[in-house]
């Protein structure tokens, strides 16, 4: 067996709450972590053994960067970032997590669904448009309730569903309005009408077969996650179709780490294809409260290609999102902590993200079901200074 170095140095590209969990899990692990956003004080800066500020959407910049620190392993965490440059730099030797190719690939929107339908996975029907009057026309052509997307986003951000030419143009109007970078291009979808939603964490390793934790159901408001729960209750053929259909998908991308992939399971029990993200998700969280390994710690070792054992559900439970009020902008004070935590079985994780914006999430309740979780939450609000 190959002796594992130690105290390898690793660029983290995005400093959210995802990024500071997967900061104490690496430093864990006796690894140094340089963590990177485009406004200082990220939640990963926190706990990093240093951070650079900078756009990371800026090539020059980011490879002044890499070239800096001369990084074992570049590690993005967000999307928004020049993944060209990746593209590059792991042509010239460097280690982008998972993969330089996935990596780029899930940058856009466009990118990946194109990959997914390219090797037989079900997707969505899905169309392209880059002004108002193509969002009308594609839209048409689905026929029915559509949603749509900015290409590049995240979080939710620019996310709207339409029924109407009306509610199209608000909907064209308002992904342009989320959408990160320049370019102005949407997805236009069709409708599932799921029963429910999933994420499949997958865990793919430098050796060894391709691993998956239990199903986490979720549920989404505006586009983003509002809590979720482990394990969901999925039948054998939901599981086995949605592991499937991941191994497949993260077999092309390569690479070494943990995706996030999202299906929707409809009420005929057909697993359909959505997003897939390659890094720890945020419906994920939830396993910090119910897993051996959390995604951070599953995500640190196949990245650094070291032994996994087999994924413990060690408990069921839930994770409930603590959101900043519409009315809450700029500085911030979290009240009720003492109370959620009063909440039996529960337990809270607060960002530490230096500013609140309307809906922005500022921390996650975990506990052992919707309810006790969702309860404990209520205790809490922000309040600006």
């Amino acid at each position: 067996m190959t002796a594992f170095s130690h105290s390898r140095k690793i660029l983290l590209l995005g400093s959210g709450e995802l990024g500071k969990e997967l900061v104490i899990s690496l430093q864990r692990l006796d690894q140094q972590v340089i963590a990177c956003d485009c406004y200082d004080g990220a939640p990963a800066m926190q706990v990093a053994d240093g951070y650079e500020v900078f756009d990371m959407l800026d090539a020059a910049a980011l490879e002044a960067v890499i070239e800096r620190h001369q990084p074992d392993f570049i590690v993005p965490e967000i999307e928004a970032i020049a993944t060209s440059l990746l593209v590059d730099k792991e042509a010239e030797g460097y280690t982008i997590v998972p993969s330089a190719k996935a990596v780029d690939l899930t940058m856009n929107r466009d990118k990946i669904r194109d990959h997914a339908a390219s090797i037989g996975l079900r997707t969505a029907r899905f169309a392209y448009a880059e002004s108002e009057d193509e969002l009308l026309a594609r839209a048409s052509e689905i026929g029915g309730k559509v949603v749509i997307k900015p290409v590049m986003s995240s979080s939710g951000k620019g996310q709207s569903t339409a029924t109407s030419q009306d509610q199209l143009r608000a909907a064209w109007r308002y992904a342009l309005d989320g959408m990160r970078g320049d370019r102005a291009r949407v997805i236009v979808e069709e409708f599932i009408d799921f029963d429910y939603e999933i994420t499949l964490l997958t865990i793919r390793q430098k050796t060894g077969d391709t691993l998956f934790c239990p199903p986490i159901g979720h549920v989404q408001a505006r586009g983003d996650y509002q809590y979720s729960w482990q394990a969901a209750a999925c039948s054998d053929a939901v599981i086995a179709d949605a592991q499937a259909m991941a191994a497949k998908m993260t077999a092309a991308l390569g690479g070494a780490g943990l995706f996030g992939v999202e299906f929707f399971v409809t009420k005929q029990g057909e697993v359909v294809f959505s997003e897939l993200s390659p890094r720890p998700h945020d419906t994920g969280l939830v396993t910090l409260y119910t897993q051996d390994l959390s995604e951070f710690d599953l995500h640190a070792r196949a990245l650094l290609g070291l032994p996994i054992p087999p994924i413990t559900l060690l408990r069921e439970g839930a994770s409930q999102v603590i959101l900043a009020d519409a009315e809450a902008s700029g500085p911030y004070d979290i009240d009720g902590i003492d109370a959620a935590l009063a909440v039996a079985n529960c337990d809270i994780r607060i960002f530490g993200k230096p500013v609140a914006r309307p809906y922005r999430r500022l921390g996650v309740v975990l506990g052992p079901d919707i309810a006790t979780a969702q309860k404990a939450a209520q205790c809490v609000s922000v309040r600006a200074r």
